[in-house]
């Protein structure tokens, strides 16, 4: 344990320091291991497993443009990421990890106690076991506190979920060199602190939100204040759950969005070109190889493919109090790759570059609203990166943004004002937040309330 952020520091660059990493984009077809399937133009793995790179074609999306053909990761199987979490002197710490991710801008972040994929931690690649996983696969020891299927980066997986876990101890476990316990305070310290925490580590603690409920309600009516009412259960709120599930369900059954797996080779728009295939005007993402070594993994050398963003992305919450209490407009998006089509997600979720100066019905909803709010209106910021075993240098910035006064209650059809708790409760459940509305959940959860206790055994 640290007796400080500066403590922590210290110890996060020790971890750095001790292990030696290379990351080199390398053409695609020169990847270790990984081949461009005759016939289909895939790109596949050798063994079988892992993932694979294949074309998607969408149609009747409902989305600013209604169609397109894009390459898309095709995986599977669930992975698990999972945290423990352990009370030191009545005071919960979560156990994470300094560990190293091709795609990550600095290449080592905070990780979950657990993150491998099923071909990982069955070892296909004949690497070393994953440590800590027996806590997390039956049987196990512990008292499972969270556990729920959710979703990935639905633009760019193919129905990909992963099984959310945390798990608390209370017996003493060894503590590995690359492993640390953090306090919550701590955590909602380095939460804020750019391209750190990483996304996996992001929505398992979005699980976690539900444990600072029993933080302590705050007075007056600062933007602080009406914020921590919207975690409370009987602060009130715009809508019930009831309306707020039939909203979500009838959106779903407005759904026309169909998709087809084809070839890649056959995907429009996009092009191979000196072992990278990249869109035809260098929008939306490109598909690049790597090498990799890393001493301290499970495999100490390895080529993969990666989705590279061709610019960083604008994740965000419009923020406003109804009759005191702060709601977030949610909208109920269409994902591509999600298994159910819909998932709530944040106010805006794209990546603003690929609109460049579209007219305002090519561009996003509300877009605009949030690249030209004032600072002050500007409640939190932070850049994360996402996912850096299948995304390369991929970023985010996330806000929270204080829509003015005169901001409408009433809102399109497919979006609605819920308040902290709502959403958060919504977590239990996969297939009900995308994964960057998760991410701005545990932001806002872990930075606003006290330090909270864990929930009662039922």
């Amino acid at each position: 344990m640290f007796s400080g952020i500066a403590d922590f520091t210290s110890w996060f660059t020790d971890r750095c320091e001790a292990n030696e990493y290379r990351v080199a984009q390398v053409p695609l077809d020169r990847l270790d291991g990984w081949h461009i399937e005759p016939g289909t133009g895939n790109l596949v793995h050798r063994s079988g497993r892992f993932f694979s790179v294949e074309g998607l074609d969408i149609r009747n999306s409902g989305r600013e443009v209604d169609a397109w053909q894009q390459p898309i990761i095709v995986q599977p199987e669930y992975g698990i990421l999972g945290c423990l979490v352990k009370q030191f002197d009545g005071v919960p710490h979560f156990l994470l990890q300094a560990k190293m991710e091709p795609g990550n801008i600095n290449l080592v972040q905070l990780s979950p106690t657990v993150q491998a994929t099923k071909s990982n931690y069955t070892q296909v690649h004949g690497g070393k076991a994953v440590p800590y996983l027996e806590w997390f696969v039956s049987p196990r020891r512990g008292r499972v506190l969270h556990d729920a299927l959710q979703s990935e980066q639905a633009s760019w997986f193919l129905g990909k979920r992963n099984r959310n876990m945390i798990v608390e101890v209370e017996e003493d476990i060894e503590l590995l060199d690359d492993f640390c316990w953090l306090s919550v305070d701590q955590l909602s310290e380095l939460l804020a602190v750019d391209n750190l925490v990483n996304m996996d580590t992001r929505t398992v603690l979005s699980g976690a939100a539900l444990f600072r409920l029993t933080g302590s309600k705050r007075h007056g009516d600062t933007f602080r204040n009406a914020l921590a009412r919207s975690w409370q259960p009987d602060s009130g709120s715009h809508r019930d759950t009831a309306e707020l599930l039939s909203w979500f369900t009838e959106a779903k059954c407005r759904a026309t969005l169909t998709r087809e797996r084809i070839p890649l080779f056959k995907v429009q728009s996009w092009s191979l070109s000196d072992g990278t295939i990249t869109h035809d005007e260098n929008k939306h993402f490109s598909v690049v190889g790597v090498d990799v070594d890393a001493s301290n993994r499970e495999v100490s050398s390895w080529s993969q493919v990666m989705l590279k963003p061709s610019s960083e992305g604008v994740i965000a919450f419009l923020a406003k109090r109804v009759a005191g209490v702060m709601h977030l407009l949610v909208q109920a998006r269409i994902e591509t790759g999600a298994g159910d089509m819909i998932e709530m997600a944040p106010t805006v979720h794209c990546q603003p570059g690929n609109y460049g100066s579209a007219p305002g019905g090519e561009r996003p909803r509300f877009l605009d609203t949030v690249l030209t709010a004032p600072p002050e209106n500007i409640r939190f910021e932070a850049i994360h990166s996402e996912e850096g075993g299948r995304f390369y240098h991929a970023q985010n910035r996330y806000l929270l943004v204080e829509a003015d006064d005169d901001f409408p209650v009433e809102v399109p059809d497919n979006y609605m004002w819920m308040t902290l708790r709502q959403l958060t409760e919504f977590v239990r459940y996969g297939n009900h937040l995308n994964v960057e509305a998760r991410s701005l959940l545990t932001f806002l959860g872990f930075a606003d309330l006290d330090s909270p206790a864990l929930p009662k055994a039922a």
